[in-house]
């Protein structure tokens, strides 16, 4: 696989990055052939070898900082010089980025002209250094260009760790590959996700002028135009496909079309969380789906499925992912119902980790006396929350139940594709649980059964019960 060739230079740092499958047990051979190119010919004995150095993938990842810098070889008697490799195991996280940045007042660098400037991103690694993982395009002769956008997987900037430290410096490009240094800034995808605003207009630092110069300033200002995180990428758990429904949507209709027959008036209060809303970007953890703060309900689940897909054409997806919020706002409209005409069940699907944990934990102890949790883990793990062995406590409160039931989604995935049966094993697995919860519940309220309703002349021969009502809280967060 080649890289893509950088000019004029003896010292490359090269920008694409190879994702390789690791297997402990395995010997996993690697060969790297460096050439210098000449022309544009795909053959490569047109071009001038300069080395080449063999290797095993476990080498590189067992390395300290998984760091590894050995010499070229190939060439008797002439010293070749070294290759660095660096490796980091990567995240889950599938979220994409687009962004856009501009600057303002960048210093003028060339002597006929004023500068050709471009922004390099710099991903920081766990032993302190830095690994480049983006270069915009040069804009020539402009000391406030405006870049074009750009799309880079979230884990490619900060392996999925939104607070992690993303460097950015800012050359004004030459001919010759000697490109002069105007200054750099630093920032994190937490803080790019934010979006326009205040906190997103960075100084260009120069370490070297700032130190010679008392008046120095800075060597201009970069601002960050806009940012998303897209959706409508395959990579995406909330891809919108014409072909078949993304993971979120599977879950809640798997789940959904077996419980609603339970309900008895077919309205499911539905909330999203971890977005930025309409009209003015502002971020909630529990915004109804159907945009109606005074009426949340989605007639039956095909009517909460319409309702996520028209808020994932509303909103932008924005982390972090706190769960406590749309916890709250369940367990307050359950704490209304005290005389066990109904039985709550929410139902949260999530990608990614828990921002406010301790919050959570303190809202899942208070919640523990009105409802059950079922949670949906699409592609990561929480031990945490799960009460089968220790119960859940906050400040020395342990919660009444064991309420949250976990589900690895990946689990069901049936590997032939055939989503029926991935989404028939799931809904059965997931459910199993619900009458026995619910009987404790009443028995441990002391809550009797209603007497069955009166048989009169005009009703049908057959038995009849009273369905419970049940709460199920749809959510649609990044994913961050």
């Amino acid at each position: 696989c080649p890289l893509k060739v950088i000019d004029n230079t003896l010292n490359p740092d090269f920008v694409r990055k190879f994702v390789l499958d690791f297997f402990f047990e395995e010997k996993q051979n690697l060969r790297f052939d460096v050439y210098n190119v000449d022309t544009r010919s795909s053959n490569l004995s047109k071009h001038d070898f300069l080395g080449q150095m063999f290797c095993t993938l476990g080498e590189i990842i067992g390395s300290p900082g998984g760091r590894l810098e050995r010499t070229l070889s190939g060439i008797p008697g002439k010293k070749c010089g070294t290759i660095i490799f660096t490796a980091e195991e990567l995240s889950n996280c599938r979220d994409i980025a687009t962004m856009q940045f501009c600057a303002n007042k960048l210093d003028k660098k060339d002597f006929f002209g004023k500068s050709d400037p471009f922004l390099v991103f710099y991903r920081s690694n766990e032993d302190g250094t830095f690994t480049i993982c983006h270069k915009t395009e040069v804009i020539k002769n402009n000391l406030n260009p405006v870049w074009q956008p750009f799309t880079i997987p979230v884990r490619a900037l900060c392996n999925g760790d939104y607070d992690r430290t993303v460097k950015v410096d800012v050359y004004d490009w030459d001919r010759d590959g000697s490109h002069d240094f105007i200054g750099e800034f630093t920032t994190s995808y937490r803080e790019l996700s934010r979006g326009q605003s205040q906190f997103n207009v960075y100084e260009v630092l120069n370490p070297k002028k700032k130190g010679k110069k008392k008046k120095y300033i800075n060597s201009g200002t970069v601002r960050l135009v806009s940012v998303s995180c897209n959706p409508s990428q395959p990579t995406s758990l909330h891809y919108m496909s014409p072909y078949q429904m993304n993971a979120y949507a599977m879950a809640l209709k798997a789940v959904g079309e077996i419980i609603q027959d339970y309900d008895s008036d077919k309205l499911f209060p539905a909330y999203g969380f971890g977005a930025k809303l309409p009209p003015d970007g502002k971020i909630s953890h529990a915004f109804p789906l159907n945009f109606n703060t005074e009426n949340p309900n989605c007639v039956g689940i095909e009517g909460v499925l319409e309702a996520y897909f028209q808020s994932l054409r509303t909103v932008q997806l924005y982390g972090p992912t706190n769960f406590a919020p749309v916890i709250n706002q369940v367990a307050r409209s359950a704490a209304e119902v005290t005389d066990g005409s109904q039985y709550f069940v929410l139902l949260m699907i999530t990608d990614g980790v828990i921002s406010d944990m301790a919050q959570t934990k303190e809202a899942v102890v208070n919640v523990s006396i009105h409802i059950n949790i079922m949670l949906f883990l699409l592609s990561s793990a929480m031990e945490e929350l799960d009460g089968d062995e220790v119960r859940v406590s906050s400040r020395g409160r342990f919660a009444e139940r064991d309420i949250v039931q976990f589900v690895p989604f990946r689990d069901y995935i049936d590997r032939s594709g055939n989503q029926v049966l991935s989404m028939a094993r799931l809904a059965k697995d997931v459910l199993a649980e619900i009458p026995d919860q619910l009987l404790s519940f009443m028995k441990s309220r002391g809550i009797e059964p209603r007497p069955p309703l009166p048989i009169t002349s005009d009703s049908p021969s057959v038995s009849t019960t009273t369905a419970t009502n049940t709460c199920t809280t749809k959510h649609c967060n990044p994913h961050p």
